[in-house]
Formats: structure tokens, C-alpha cells, sequence
């Protein structure tokens, strides 16, 4: 019974007698929220070459709204930064410095994976 009782969750997580549904976003602060991510997903394209895939998701909870950057090397493990911005943050747009700070730690990650990955084995093709 407990964990079947739509309004039973952790204190201070949801109120009693509150309803645990989903937060609610207005279309323009999904609108900014995608935008957002999207051009976090660009800039980080941009750093990387063709061979490392980059991509994102949004998702919606009690919670709020939380979105991921996930770049997958050609080499090495994938990495990953998710963030769950505040609802001013979605009113006022997150701010460009952000966004270029997560894509440049994204990409810098990705590339020390494959360096990681290949070690010093690799034979220069040129010189």
C-alpha cells in the first residue's frame, strides 16, 4: 500500500496530501529547454571530429525537467553530463557560457577516453 499511494514520497520530496505527478512546462520552457540542449549537442559536435557520436535527451519528473549530452568516442567509454535546471533558469534561457563550458568538458572527456583507449601504441602516419 504504501508505495501504490500516489501521494506517499519521501519528506521534504513531496508534500502530504500532494499528488507526486510530473512538473508541468509551459511550451516555451520546453521550447528553451531543447534549444538549450540542442545547441549544447552543436558546440560540442563542433569541437569533435565525424567519428564520435554526440546526442541527447530530455525527460520530464517529479523533479523537474533533466536533460543529458552523451558523446560516444570511436574508442573508449562513452561520457555523459546531465543537469536539471532551475524553472528561472528556463524563464531567463540558460546562459551561453554554460552551455559552451559543458560542450567543451564533454568534448575534452570524449578525446581522453580514445587517448586513453590507444595508449602510445599508435604509429604516427606522418610525419
Amino acid at each position: 500500500m504504501n508505495a501504490n499511494d500516489p501521494y506517499a514520497g519521501v519528506p521534504g520530496v513531496v508534500g502530504a496530501g500532494e499528488s507526486s505527478h510530473d512538473v508541468d512546462l509551459t511550451l516555451d520552457q520546453r521550447r528553451t529547454l531543447r534549444r538549450a540542449v540542442a545547441g549544447i549537442v552543436e558546440q560540442t559536435r563542433a569541437y569533435l571530429p565525424d567519428s564520435y557520436t554526440v546526442g541527447s535527451e530530455l525527460s520530464y519528473g517529479a523533479d523537474g525537467p533533466r536533460a543529458t549530452v552523451a558523446v560516444h568516442p570511436p574508442a573508449g567509454h562513452p561520457v555523459s553530463a546531465g543537469f536539471a535546471p532551475d524553472l528561472d533558469d528556463l524563464e531567463t534561457g540558460l546562459a551561453e557560457e554554460d552551455r559552451r563550458e559543458v560542450a567543451r568538458g564533454l568534448a575534452a572527456s570524449a578525446a581522453l577516453q580514445v587517448m586513453n583507449a590507444v595508449g602510445d601504441g599508435v604509429t604516427p602516419t606522418a610525419r
